[in-house]
């Protein structure tokens, strides 16, 4: 089978011949029409990430047919029986196990879900790692009820995207941060109220000043800014983080957060219920992920070239119909 394989540390990824996966017992074999990539897939050919082993098939997202389904795939393996926080077990599609960019896959049978039936195979291959952290983050974490107002962070990644889509359709007011004042405006006809760009200066004043105040965040940066959240606050909201590409949070202060009984919670991917959970939700509102741009599997190292230069609004996804 043709395949995009990582053989070493920051080297390009090779494109060629695979051996075709066997399913082992309670295994499916998945055909893959389309992947997306996840930052993780990127930081992994920089060689920072844990337990890393060469060579392998990167990618955590997938949509194909397996035994005649349209299927996508949960890119969580072995969350545990615990909801609250995952397994030692715990494991993501793509590292140690070969992932998605690839011909075919084998992956257990709990791990295959029926494709929403709106979403084309692009679309759907951009749905499962993010939509699963975005769920998790706005409902189990956040606690999202209909009419409050949310902030999400760093619009145009496609975990803050679907963040905000989902925070739409559940009946939320959603405002954004950006380094682009393209990427706001373009937030705005997904639906969202406004933002500020974080490049500036008094970012978080012109939210306050544009929403009074929310009632929940959803962060994937950290760093500094993490530290005026509380500000911008209502009483009673919830914070909840999912990444860190700033850096550490250097001046949190402690006082807003207890004085308005706020709740600052971590979050990362997320069961299998949720997952189906997720898949339902998408389904009910007919919500489609962002998709910036496709790349032919034979192209992939063109993909992981635009994760790394960043800017891209929405899902890079690779499709496997031409190979």
């Amino acid at each position: 089978m043709k395949a995009l394989i990582l053989t070493q540390k920051d080297a390009p990824l090779h494109y060629g011949e695979a051996s075709k996966p066997e399913a082992a017992a309670g295994e499916v074999l998945v055909q893959l029409h389309a992947a997306a990539l996840n930052r993780r897939d990127w930081w992994i050919t920089q060689g920072q990430y844990p337990g890393i082993v060469y060579p392998i098939i990167l990618g955590s997202d997938g949509a194909g047919v397996a035994e005649g389904r349209e299927v996508i795939l949960n890119p969580a393996i072995d969350w545990g029986e615990n909801p609250a926080y995952p397994s030692k077990s715990f494991q993501i599609l793509g590292l140690p196990k070969n992932g998605t960019l690839a011909e075919w896959v084998a992956v257990s049978q709990r791990q295959v879900y029926d494709k929403p039936a709106h979403l084309n195979m692009e679309q759907a291959a951009a749905l499962p790692l993010g939509g699963l952290t975005a769920f998790r983050a706005v409902f189990t974490k956040g606690q999202l009820r209909a009419g409050e107002k949310v902030l999400v962070t760093g619009a145009g990644g496609g975990v803050a995207l679907l963040a905000i889509q989902l925070a739409l359709a559940a009946g939320a007011q959603v405002w954004v941060t950006s380094g682009s004042d393209e990427k706001i405006e373009r937030t705005r006809s997904m639906g969202c109220q406004g933002g500020a760009n974080y490049c500036e200066a008094d970012w978080s004043k012109q939210l306050q000043q544009q929403a009074g105040g929310f009632d929940l965040i959803v962060d994937s940066a950290g760093g500094e800014g993490f530290g005026l959240f509380p500000k911008i606050c209502n009483p009673g909201a919830r914070i909840v983080t999912y990444g860190g590409t700033l850096g550490p949070i250097s001046s949190l202060s402690p006082q807003p957060v207890f004085w308005k009984q706020l709740s600052i919670l971590g979050t990362s991917m997320g069961t299998d219920q949720e997952f189906a959970d997720m898949v339902q939700f998408v389904s009910q509102h007919g919500i489609v992920p962002v998709v910036d741009r496709v790349y032919e599997l034979a192209d992939g190292q063109s993909a992981f070239d635009q994760i790394g230069r960043g800017g891209q609004f929405g899902k890079v996804v690779v499709s496997l119909e031409g190979r």
